[in-house]
């Protein structure tokens, strides 16, 4: 297991002084970064070699949202590595053990050249201790289900800011696309993103959304309605 401490920041926090969903996201990609480069197979490792960890899928379930200057730890693991995928878990925590939200994701292990993923051989897989058993927690699909009932939304360009060093949307940026269209006062109990293909800068995002009693369900996609990213915000 790595971990790292942080104090919830105001520029982390939505307009209730909590952290938001985002900025939860972003501490669960950072602590997976962090861990890697703890064990030398970080951004610039995998960079040399042409290799990239793509994230598949997210299913984030929260307890409580952390408040403002409120100290907490950040914890992920992971425990299964087959073929091209890498399956991770990770635990946000109150300095007295209070458990503030967990998650699991699903990776693929890609060629950055072509674009393909590529089987895990030992020399990356070797590098992280694997847990004994995954995270006590109800494990969702990794796939979800587009209903049919969808309206659609205005649509909006990539710009520079979503992008990362892998030169695509980044997975919270994602996520703030999608919550850009719920409620100003929802905060969800969990949320799932299941990502389905890379969206670059300069393309059009033709969103569109479903709401029933138990969710919101936001689709990202392209202008042949393929999904970028599809996130589900549960009430």
């Amino acid at each position: 297991m790595f971990d790292f401490h942080s104090t919830v920041r105001y520029s982390e926090v939505d307009q209730k002084l909590e952290l938001d969903e985002i900025s939860l996201t972003h501490y669960f990609q950072d602590c997976s970064i962090f861990h890697s480069e703890s064990l030398g197979v970080g951004v610039n490792y995998l960079s040399r070699h042409n290799r990239s960890w793509l994230l598949s899928s997210w299913q984030i379930e929260v307890k409580r949202y952390p408040k403002l200057l409120e100290d907490i730890r950040i914890a992920t693991w992971p425990y299964r590595f087959d073929s091209i995928y890498g399956y991770r878990n990770f635990l946000m925590t109150t300095k007295e053990g209070e458990v503030l939200a967990y998650a699991n994701s699903v990776w693929i292990y890609v060629d950055t050249l072509s674009g393909m993923p590529q089987k895990l051989t030992p020399e990356i897989t070797d590098r992280y201790p694997l847990s004994d058993a995954p995270y006590d927690m109800e494990y969702a699909p990794r796939k979800i289900r587009i209903p049919k009932e969808l309206h659609p939304l205005d649509s909006f360009p990539v710009v520079s800011s979503n992008i990362d060093s892998n030169h695509h949307v980044n997975n919270g940026e994602y996520i703030r696309m999608a919550r850009e269209f719920l409620p100003r006062d929802f905060k969800s109990s969990s949320f799932r993103a299941e990502y389905r293909k890379q969206a670059e800068l300069g393309d059009i995002i033709y969103p569109a959304i479903y709401e029933d009693p138990e969710k919101y369900l936001v689709t990202l996609n392209d202008s042949s309605n393929k999904p970028y990213s599809i996130i589900e915000f549960y009430k």
